[in-house]
């Protein structure tokens, strides 16, 4: 399992990179493995708003579809269009190529998301 200490994790399994007042979220290689094959991605649109532990969009793999949760609040600033087309980049590199949206936060509290040490303790009491 692949877990970069530098990114914050939230216990459904997305990830943060925080740049600046603006956060990158995406999923993480363990919920892609967990998935399989992705072959649809559902994500906002720019300038909507996103909420803490809300659903903001959907991945649909060969074999079930699954709610992605925001781990932080704020306004969508970006969105990754490549997704539409290649959703298999959510399989190959759920932490490069396959980031989801960029956010623009309304709080910075990014105090309850997991360091990449308690995520990958998570993961292994599931």
């Amino acid at each position: 399992m692949n877990t970069p200490k530098e990114l914050r994790y939230s216990e459904e399994h997305e990830w943060v990179k925080t740049e600046g007042e603006q956060v990158r979220i995406g999923i993480t290689d363990f919920a892609q493995s967990e998935l399989g094959d992705i072959v649809f991605v559902e994500l906002p649109e720019v300038g909507d708003e996103v909420t803490a532990d809300e659903p903001f969009g959907s991945v649909e793999s060969v074999k079930t579809v699954s709610e992605l949760y925001s781990p932080v609040s704020g306004k969508v600033v970006a969105v990754n269009e490549d997704l539409s087309d290649s959703p298999e980049f959510v399989n190959e590199s759920p932490y490069e190529k396959a980031w989801m949206i960029v956010v623009e936060l309304s709080d910075s509290n990014l105090d309850n998301l997991m360091t990449a040490e308690q995520y990958e303790a998570m993961v292994k009491e599931d």
